[in-house]
């Protein structure tokens, strides 16, 4: 039988590294993975459609689905995942000793459609008495100046996002006072070393732990989506990839447990694991839609409720469907 060969473009994540080496070859397809910066890829197949399959920002995938003919149908597997309070930082200088007090603040975001974003904005809504519309917020590079938003907004006016200037940084403006926070995936410049940039919850570890321990929530950043027309001509791919993709979870949380010689540069690795294992449970990473139903619609519900989504969707509007093995229909 002719094997379909197929483009996947994707950060190299321990998680898909089987896949790329050929340990784990999907049924029926010669995937031939390109390992790209996130942003990349995004913008590539956002913008173009140059892969057949790719990561995609969690965002970014919902928005397409409010399209008169969406792009892509998402898979139930999810490579990127992060918590999210770490990310949070303040100016110290501006009288925030807790979330409470973001309420009325400035908060910068590198765009507001951002997947870490809407995550971050729903939790201090939900959990920590801060709407949505209580915060103004202001949309650029983090570190390098001149980055925009990757989509047109149309926000409810209640909902205040303006622009800095071409040659600002948050980063600047958050160590100068001219924000009071800023909400990110990554880090401010000057983290660590300026005294003015601190985090919104010091003890963040603690902070995501409980977090974890009150919803069961591991945050999904991103998923994988395949281009809907090449989907509607082989839909038997769908559960091979997602079958593939499960199975290459299986080194890579073996790497991690490896001990007589360590996989990853880090000396306490062993206490590291243990402790996300006690915190979150083994299978922490799993695919699949049942076990990450209430994460997929929580955050389908930050999304409509942000201003950014038509709607909230059901789970099994946003990721294919599974059989009862756990696989595709």
């Amino acid at each position: 039988m002719t094997r379909l060969n197929l483009s996947f473009a994707c950060e190299d994540y321990d998680r898909i590294r089987a896949l790329r080496d050929g340990r784990v070859v999907p049924e029926g397809i010669d995937l031939n993975v390109i390992p790209l910066p996130v942003e990349e890829t995004f913008y590539r197949q956002a913008r173009y459609q140059e892969f057949d399959v790719s990561e995609m920002s969690l965002s970014t995938y919902l928005l397409t689905l409010d399209q008169p003919s969406p792009p892509f149908v998402a898979l139930p597997v999810f490579p990127s995942r992060s918590f999210r309070h770490q990310s949070i930082y303040i100016n110290t200088e501006a009288g925030i000793s807790g979330p409470e007090d973001l309420r009325g603040r400035r908060v910068g975001l590198p765009e507001y459609q951002l997947t870490a974003c809407v995550w971050q904005r729903g939790i201090m809504a939900e959990h920590h008495a801060v709407p949505v519309d209580s915060v103004r917020y202001f949309t650029g590079g983090l570190v390098q100046p001149g980055r925009i938003e990757k989509i047109d907004l149309d926000l409810p006016p209640e909902i205040s996002v303006t622009p800095i200037g071409p040659d600002q940084t948050l980063s600047a403006m958050l160590a100068a006072g001219e924000l009071d926070a800023v909400y990110c995936p990554g880090r401010p410049a000057g983290f660590g070393t300026d005294p003015r940039l601190g985090r919104l919850f010091p003890d963040f570890q603690q902070a995501e732990r409980d977090y974890h321990r009150r919803t069961g929530i591991f945050p999904i950043m991103h998923t994988v989506v395949v281009r809907r027309s090449l989907y509607e001509r082989h839909p038997w791919i769908a559960r091979s990839l997602t079958k593939a993709f499960t199975q290459a979870l299986e080194p890579a949380y073996a790497d991690l447990a490896q001990r007589n010689a360590l996989k990853v540069m880090l000396p306490w690795l062993e206490e590291h694991l243990a402790e996300t294992l006690a915190a979150l449970g083994p299978g922490y990473w799993d695919y699949g839609l049942e076990e990450n139903r209430h994460v997929l619609e929580t955050f389908s519900r930050y999304s409509a409720e942000q201003g950014l989504t038509a709607r909230p969707r059901k789970a099994e509007e946003i990721v294919l469907g599974q059989a009862d093995d756990g696989f595709l229909l």
